[in-house]
């Protein structure tokens, strides 16, 4: 782990908030050279604080009006391999993510669909299909507010 300072602490809440930021923008905004900014940025990047950069995209313009959270509960944990369900959700595109978690369910599942009929197409043709899936419990995703940054950063600039 590398140290951060008050500035590279700034430049990553920046760079949280929009990512398309250059080198020379934030050096104007903390007053540091174009060089100077790029050489913590890439410091940052080398490090492993900053993975990579994503691309948002609205999905609602895109036509995919719901979100849904589901909670699974495998079935058969004995018969069926953690790696095969893991690789079979992976094929379904309309999920967005997969997270193994501890509690009351094995796997939450972030979905993304048209709208609740297709919501219901992909539960009962692919979630459904899955090896080893067993209770589901979707939660409908009503709104979603965007906190600023990591933790661990300040939240003012």
């Amino acid at each position: 782990m590398i140290d951060l300072d008050d500035i590279d602490r700034q430049i990553l809440l920046a760079l949280s908030r929009d990512a398309t930021q250059s080198a020379s923008a934030l050096g104007r905004r903390f007053s540091l050279s174009q060089p100077a900014t790029w050489r913590r940025i890439k410091r940052l990047q080398d490090a492993g604080i900053i993975a990579g950069r994503k691309l948002d995209l609205d999905k609602e313009k895109l036509g995919f009006g719901v979100t849904v959270f589901l909670g699974i509960k495998l079935a058969t944990k004995g018969r069926v391999s953690l790696e095969d369900f893991e690789r079979a959700v992976a094929a379904i595109p309309e999920v967005q993510t997969v997270e193994h978690v501890l509690g009351m369910y094995d796997y939450r599942l972030r979905v993304t669909a048209r709208d609740i009929s297709d919501f219901e197409r992909v539960l009962r043709r692919r979630i459904m299909t899955l090896p080893g899936a067993g209770n589901v419990e979707a939660n409908v995703l009503l709104s979603e507010e965007r906190r600023p940054g990591p933790l661990g950063l300040p939240t003012g600039s």
